[in-house]
């Protein structure tokens, strides 16, 4: 009889977690509350309670060659960056292609007749208008034989109906952008003030700030895409950061795309080998190139050495032409205006919007299973329970790396199914000790602490599937090189190991060849990838020295 496994919702995590369960022969249920897949990627004008909410204008901030999953490429005609339909777009491709919606539950229709594979979709491939109710997991808990069995009790309800079922593991891949934290006890005075004021989550288009003084506090991915949007509109806008941050463009090095760029093997080994004065310093060189941030408010107190840099191509434009001021964090708030520490004078506004992030929540299991405390969880890599006495309870998808998401979440899924089928061992009851040094930070200070590419390659080696770089030099040398100095794409974790894709060298050497082709739409006589800089040769001359020493 095959392993039964619940999988908790059906977004970019839960799909690819539900696609390994099944590469693996395991029996899978993805349960969805809402009436899509597409977790934090579906777009809706209302604002929906549980799970997340997007605005109208958002674009991926990473690259889609670095963002597909490892046996699937983004066609080649997608931009090189997504907006949120084409990025949903895609998932539903990947989940037609690998027949995945047959065991995804969404609801139950009005009628009570069972739904779970989205039946009455459009053309488009999207569900109909029809309005169902949510399919919600209400609570997983161990059963009482759980020290032998590892099962758990899983209950659901749809349309005022509640379901149990028994299953021999659980895949929670349910996001962390649906629960908005919004610590108002740290703004003296909001409670006086007159104006409006809401959290980034109920943001939807820029028309709301329409001749308005508008202040944004809080200086993340969102709360500088909003104060871009809000720009356009508004009388004035304010930013707000305690911190600052690093601001760095899609567009980097000779037009290609930052992470393409950035999450290479032969940079990774760099930035973790030099120093850490002295890979600071050249993080430090590298993006102040574009502007240098202290001329614009921006450079990080030297108290948050590894705050998450943000992505955003309009920013220091609209700082060097006055439509944003960077100002200070919040002193506290009067009747109609607010005041900034350092700064004596106080600032009108009308609108405020907090974006200062969201609560990791896992509300349907119990407190004890997985307990987030100060935004952080002990989870044996960012994924198991340390505590728990089997190792059928996974948590994918929260991890915080300078990188996409969508790899990560599928290579840990790739991991954790082999776990549950007793294919790859795991401490079965971690030392305590591990409560404390494996601490998982979902805080934006610990994002630089886990690299993207040493995360993957650790999980990639537990299940075999890390491509040696140094064996490929000699059968493919080609192959080599190119992994070796350039992008990190996921397809190199398909070259070997379970679930080896006989299209993975193909899709690498193709890399270049689809992040251009919706770019280069004037033929032109030029290469198709970056030329090998004075760097990357000598970059080969070391991998090359340590080839000769490893004989």
């Amino acid at each position: 009889v095959s392993m039964r496994v619940a999988v908790v919702g059906a977004g970019a995590s839960g799909l690819a977690a539900l696609k390994c369960c099944l590469d693996e022969g395991l029996a899978a249920t993805c349960f969805e509350r809402s009436q899509d897949i597409g977790g934090l990627w579906r777009y809706a004008e209302s604002i929906e309670e549980g799970r997340p909410s997007l605005y109208a204008s958002v674009v991926s901030n990473t690259s889609k060659e670095m963002s597909a999953f490892s046996d699937f490429p983004y066609p080649e005609d997608f931009p090189v960056y997504l907006p949120h339909a084409r990025l949903l777009e895609y998932l539903r491709r990947y989940m037609e292609r690998f027949a995945l919606r047959q065991h995804i539950q969404l609801g139950v229709s009005k009628d009570g007749r069972g739904r779970r594979d989205g039946a009455a979709r459009g053309a488009a491939g999207s569900l109909g208008h029809h309005s169902f109710p949510q399919t919600t997991v209400v609570s997983v808990r161990k059963r009482p034989d759980f020290a032998t069995s590892g099962q758990w009790d899983v209950v659901t309800e749809a349309g005022g109906t509640r379901t149990s079922h028994v299953f021999d593991a659980v895949m929670v891949c349910s996001g962390n952008f649906w629960d908005p934290s919004l610590p108002l006890h740290a703004f003296p005075g909001i409670e006086k003030f007159q104006g409006q004021y809401f959290h980034s989550r109920q943001y939807k288009h820029p028309d709301v700030f329409q001749g308005k003084r508008v202040l944004v506090v809080g200086m993340g991915n969102s709360g500088v895409d909003i104060a871009v949007e809000a720009s356009r509109v508004a009388t004035k806008v304010t930013l707000s950061t305690s911190r600052g941050a690093w601001v760095i463009s899609r567009v980097f090095d000779h037009g290609y795309p930052w992470d393409m760029v950035f999450n290479t093997r032969f940079m990774s080994l760099l930035r973790n080998n030099l120093p850490g004065p002295l890979a600071r310093g050249l993080i430090s060189h590298r993006v102040n190139r574009w502007f240098k941030h202290e001329n614009y408010g921006l450079q990080p107190e030297k108290s948050y050495p590894v705050r998450e840099p943000v992505l955003n191509d309009d920013l220091p434009s609209y700082i060097i032409t006055g439509r944003i001021t960077i100002k200070p964090g919040v002193k506290e708030f009067k009747e109609n205006s607010v005041v900034f520490y350092n700064c004596p004078e106080e600032e009108p506004v009308d609108i405020v919007v907090f974006c200062t992030g969201y609560n990791a929540t896992f509300p349907f299991l119990e407190e004890a299973d997985v307990k987030v405390e100060n935004k952080h969880a002990s989870l044996y890599k960012y994924v198991f329970p340390t505590h728990l006495q089997r190792p059928t309870l996974a948590v994918l998808g929260l991890i915080k790396t300078l990188g996409a998401i969508m790899p990560v979440a599928e290579m840990q899924a790739r991991w954790v199914t082999r776990v549950f089928k007793g294919r790859r061992l795991m401490p079965v009851s971690p030392h305590p000790i591990f409560s404390k040094s494996l601490r998982f930070g979902l805080l934006f200070d610990e994002v630089l602490k886990i690299d993207w590419i040493v995360y993957l390659d650790e999980i990639a080696s537990f299940i075999g599937a890390k491509p040696s770089v140094l064996a490929l030099l000699f059968s493919d040398p080609k192959l080599a090189f190119t992994i070796f100095f350039g992008p990190c794409t996921s397809y190199q974790f398909r070259l070997q190991g379970p679930g080896r894709w006989d299209g993975a060298r193909q899709a690498i050497r193709t890399q270049w060849d689809r992040m251009l082709k919706p770019t280069r739409t004037r033929a032109t006589s030029v290469s198709s990838g970056p030329w090998p800089s004075l760097l990357t040769v000598f970059g080969f001359l070391l991998l090359m020295a340590a080839v000769v020493f490893a004989f």
